[in-house]
């Protein structure tokens, strides 16, 4: 009863004009996004993240995840239609994806990406309107040293999972924890690595770093594009199924759903990881493994199942343990913070409105993306005729306005353009970003609740390893560790990485 309760609850607020309104605007700017290729969720989110402000927090949040669901749906459109995947969580649906539009099958390709997405999205929110109460419930019996071990865990893990050298990823995460010790001293009031600006005080400006090293490093990084898109076809037909066709994609729908929805959880996990391990269990498991790659419907439906399930149920672990699994959780972190909520498990007891609005709003996403997606799937295919060259130009302004309007002064916008440089560099040096995102964010509280443990046992460590969950936590993470070691290991995540670049 009280599920139901709550849900009614977060229908009311889902469907108020203005709620309903802007997640209307946050599927459809997310499928807009994933359709453009060299765009996508994050740097998307990023820009976006100073409009919020002004916003009451349930209509911000509701527009933002509607980004990042509503991406995976438009990412599959230039995978499926020209072959360059929308966004990275589509890269393994340009291979049998475009083969079915080189077979004129383009319209049948597009249903099933799209279905499978709203199967997907339905499943993956019953899921987190079920079991999220129930993990909020849990953390509140966490004390400091479950959540340092937990976060140690979140990081780790996402050293495991990010892309290229694992090196570089522990680089990466240490050097956003530094970045997060910047500004007054949490416990003595003594400033810290600010260099005598006044400015850093209060530490780094989260939209500063968010826009310059997504943002702007994206515009950067891919100025020297060439608009060298063409269409497989621009007829389209056959936009609806058969019975035959579903009951094909039904199982690996149903496949693609529950492990995504599982991989979405993870610490370093999300849309990309599910994809690809969804396309793996599939060939595995099909009794035609050598037909994938040359255009069958189940090489569709599963990554694009999984993909959607994984960007919902990765709300899970940031709304209730304040842990974010991927990049974009880490930015919806930094949206609600920018509202003075902080994410945990006393979000749904101190915000429920917040918490199950967005829950509600998610089906609601849903039926709206798989309405709009098939009737203005010609839309979408007109939009990737939109040169580079006239939409860089657009987010610099965005960027710089939006910097401006949070921090209200010109050191933000040079403190973007800053991170900007630096995310280039980054990204030319084949170092993941997304890992140091995810250290600046969990920096101060690691730091805050390391505190906490020492001081509530008198300096002694033990205290990690004392409490049984937290000593659990630690072993998991040492585990994670010790893969880093294995080669057979090593070998198979460098491979996996490489077919997905």
């Amino acid at each position: 009863m009280d599920l139901l309760a709550n849900l009614v609850l977060g229908f009311e607020a889902a469907l108020t004009l203005q709620n309903l309104g802007y997640a209307t605007l946050g599927v459809v700017l997310g499928t807009a996004i994933g359709v453009l290729p060299g765009l996508g969720p994050v740097p998307t989110i990023a820009m976006l993240l100073p409009l919020t402000y002004a916003l009451p927090p349930e209509s911000a949040v509701i527009m933002l995840a509607g980004i990042f669901y509503g991406s995976q749906y438009g990412g599959s459109t230039t995978s499926i239609l020209v072959n360059i995947p929308g966004e990275s969580s589509s890269v393994v649906t340009c291979l049998d994806g475009h083969k079915m539009a080189r077979n004129g099958q383009a319209g049948l390709a597009l249903a099933t990406a799209a279905l499978s997405s709203f199967f997907a999205g339905c499943v993956a929110t019953v899921l987190l309107a079920a079991f999220a109460p129930t993990l909020a419930s849990v953390a509140f019996k966490f004390g400091p040293a479950e959540y340092f071990s937990l976060m140690v865990l979140g990081l780790l893990g996402a050293v495991a999972l990010a892309h290229g050298s694992v090196l570089h990823a522990i680089c990466m995460i240490l050097f956003g924890i530094l970045l997060g010790l910047v500004g007054t001293d949490i416990t003595s009031g003594g400033q810290r690595f600010t260099m005598g600006f006044s400015e850093l005080f209060d530490g780094i400006e989260f939209v500063a770093l968010a826009m310059g090293l997504f943002g702007l490093a994206e515009v950067i990084s891919n100025a020297g594009r060439q608009d060298d898109r063409q269409l497989v076809t621009k007829k389209l037909s056959g936009l609806w199924p058969s019975r035959a066709d579903l009951r094909r994609m039904t199982a690996p729908a149903v496949r693609g759903t529950a492990l995504g929805s599982l991989l979405g959880l993870l610490p370093g996990g999300g849309a990309t990881l599910s994809s690809f391990a969804a396309y793996a269990l599939e060939k595995k498991v099909s009794k035609r493994p050598r037909d994938f790659g040359t255009g069958v419907l189940e090489g569709v439906a599963a990554p694009e199942a999984a993909n959607n399930a994984a960007a919902q149920t990765s709300f899970i672990p940031m709304l209730t343990l304040g842990m974010p699994s991927n990049a974009v959780m880490a930015l919806m972190i930094g949206a609600l913070m920018l509202h003075n909520i902080q994410p945990g498990p006393q979000v749904i007891t101190n915000n429920p409105q917040l918490f199950w609005g967005l829950v509600a709003s998610m089906w609601i996403g849903n039926v709206i993306l798989v309405v709009l997606n098939l009737p203005m799937i010609f839309v979408w295919v007109k939009m990737l005729s939109i040169p580079y060259r006239y939409l860089f130009p657009s987010i610099i302004l965005i960027s710089c306005v939006g910097v401006f309007s949070v921090t209200n002064d010109v050191f933000g916008v040079f403190l973007m353009a800053a991170f900007g440089a630096i995310g280039y560099i980054l990204l030319r040096l084949d170092c993941e970003v997304a890992p140091m995102l995810l250290g600046f964010v969990l920096g101060q509280s690691l730091e805050a609740y390391f505190r906490r443990a020492m001081l509530i046992s008198d300096g002694s460590l033990w205290v990690f390893v004392e409490r049984p969950l937290s000593a659990a936590m630690l072993i998991l993470a040492a585990t994670i560790v010790m893969t880093f070691f294995i080669p057979t290991l090593t070998r198979k995540r460098t491979e996996v990485f490489r077919e997905a670049e």
